[in-house]
């Protein structure tokens, strides 16, 4: 078997030691027993060959073994208002050839999760050029200090350039940090540097402090874009309420692991906050599941339960573990670009197409307490 070869250099793409088994097929590896039980059954199907399918159907849990996990899932969104919108008629998941419906108007969705690691910047990239290889015209505002947006769309975010830093402490307009992803057609970023670290401090001594972003994009000519997604860092600093003010959307990635929900209902009240007193308009209208892992009973009561409480606004596809979403990014890429035809490119494909459904020409519905 080949092995990946040092970080990724360009020319060095890893070779697939899968090829010709299938996206839906892997190599077993062991699982950890959750919370001291029985390791159980705790794969999806049956072993043939060495391989088990990895698909996000799964048997439904044994009551006995997995009633400690429910719980604990269960405990965690006990504090996470309930959704209460009626948007039961939006398409769900419907496939669709050639370009995808574009929007009545710009779509402004924030990206939004102070927990680390659950997939917002995997997530913000591989949605954008999902939507930009069908047509559609999408920006990407990195506002993340770590810049890693910018670095997985092939944009130069070194210090010497001009970026979302600039826009925010020196009032430099967008349009002159706004530039092309060399890798797809129709997609744009305004890209971010490490001066942003720095930006938290700065914005304490400015005047509206929290409404910079919103007047840099209302500022921007939106109408040739159908969206703009607003990658944030992982905390509830004065970025991400930026980035809550500058938006008509949120989109919450969670993690289908129990600690991606203790933070949730400390971002939903954040909202809340926002709505209230700085942008009423800001609807949380998506929630989509990253990481699942099929082989796991705790990945599917997360998402069992947070669709029972969520209602409708989760999307019905899940972004399941692979590690080619990973490894696209060192080659300056998003998994689109990088392997189209893995697991994780064809979810982020269904992902992207389903949100662009739901937004063809109606009204989103979102969570409200």
């Amino acid at each position: 078997m080949n092995t990946a070869p040092g970080l990724g250099w360009p020319g060095e793409r890893p070779q697939d030691d899968t090829a010709g088994l299938g996206p839906a097929r892997q190599k077993v590896t062991p699982v950890i027993p959750l919370s001291g039980h029985a390791s159980g059954n705790t794969t999806s199907g049956t072993a043939e060959n060495g391989y088990v399918p990895t698909g996000p159907q799964v048997p439904a849990p044994r009551k006995d073994t997995a009633q400690g996990e429910s719980q604990l899932v269960r405990e965690a969104l006990k504090e996470v208002p309930r959704e209460t919108s009626t948007t039961t008629a939006r398409a769900k998941g419907r496939r669709v050839k050639g370009d995808w419906p574009k929007p009545a108007h710009c779509r402004v969705i924030s990206v939004a999760n102070q927990k680390g690691g659950v997939g917002k910047t995997t997530t913000s990239v591989n949605l954008a050029a999902s939507l930009a290889m069908h047509g559609l015209q999408v920006l990407v505002v990195d506002l993340d200090p770590q810049g890693n947006a910018s670095t997985a769309l092939g944009v130069e975010h070194h210090a010497d350039i001009p970026s979302v830093y600039d826009v925010l402490i020196e009032d430099l307009p967008l349009v002159d940090i706004v530039v092309a992803s060399p890798e797809v057609p129709n997609l744009y970023c305004a890209p971010a540097t490490l001066h942003l670290a720095g930006a938290e401090i700065e914005l304490v001594s400015k005047v509206a402090r929290e409404a910079r972003l919103k007047r840099a994009l209302d500022a921007y000519d939106k109408t040739k874009f159908d969206y703009v997604l607003i990658d944030c860092p992982p905390s509830l600093g004065l970025l991400t309420v930026n980035a809550l003010v500058g938006a008509d959307e949120l989109l919450i990635p969670i993690q289908c692991e129990y600690y991606a929900l203790e933070g949730l209902g400390q971002l939903i009240r954040t909202v809340d906050l926002v709505k209230a007193h700085l942008n009423p308009n800001l609807n949380v209208s998506t929630i989509l599941l990253t990481m699942y892992d099929a082989r796991t009973r705790l990945a599917a009561q997360v998402a069992e339960d947070v669709r029972e409480h969520f209602g409708d606004v989760v999307l019905s596809t899940l972004i399941p573990r692979n590690v080619r979403v990973s490894e696209a990014p060192s080659y300056g890429q998003s998994v689109m670009t990088y392997d189209p035809g893995s697991p994780g490119a064809l979810a982020y494909r269904e992902a992207a197409s389903e949100m662009a459904q739901r937004g063809a020409g109606e009204p989103l519905g979102g969570v409200h307490e």
